[in-house]
């Protein structure tokens, strides 16, 4: 049962970012949960999740994100994803390009008995993200 539990928060978490119902992450995740890989400037908790992801919205603000592979346990799932959207907003200092991107990551998530996230491991491919952009040199 944790699992299903798990798997809907996750899925709750997804489905609000791609929203941009930011404000339900204050539901989702632990006051004092942990990213193990966070974003420059990142900050702790939901306010850092949701700091993060305004600023990725507002780069693509057709941003989507399609859950490719999933395994859960009882208290962490693990995902691979890929993320693609249009660059319409300034993205780390830098004005809009109008190109889409496409590219993949993956995440581990810990949860804990009421199915709050509390830690978070995880990679994307922003490298090849600002390739695409044309933002980072590259094949």
């Amino acid at each position: 049962m944790a699992q299903q539990a798990n798997i809907a928060a996750q899925t709750a978490f997804g489905e609000a970012v791609v929203a941009g119902n930011l404000d339900a992450l204050d539901d989702i995740v632990a006051p004092d949960s942990v990213d193990h890989d966070p974003a420059p400037g990142q900050g702790p908790g939901p306010a850092g999740y949701k700091a993060m992801f305004n600023d990725l919205r507002e780069a693509f603000p057709d941003l989507r994100v399609e859950v490719e592979h999933l395994l859960a346990t009882d208290d962490e799932l693990a995902f691979a994803y890929r993320i693609s959207g249009t660059h319409l907003g300034p993205l780390m200092g830098r004005p809009p390009t109008g190109r889409k991107v496409r590219y993949r990551g993956m995440q581990i998530s810990r949860f804990d008995g009421d199915g709050k996230l509390v830690e978070r491991w995880g990679s994307s491919d922003e490298l090849g993200m600002l390739r695409q952009l044309g933002l980072a040199e590259g094949p």
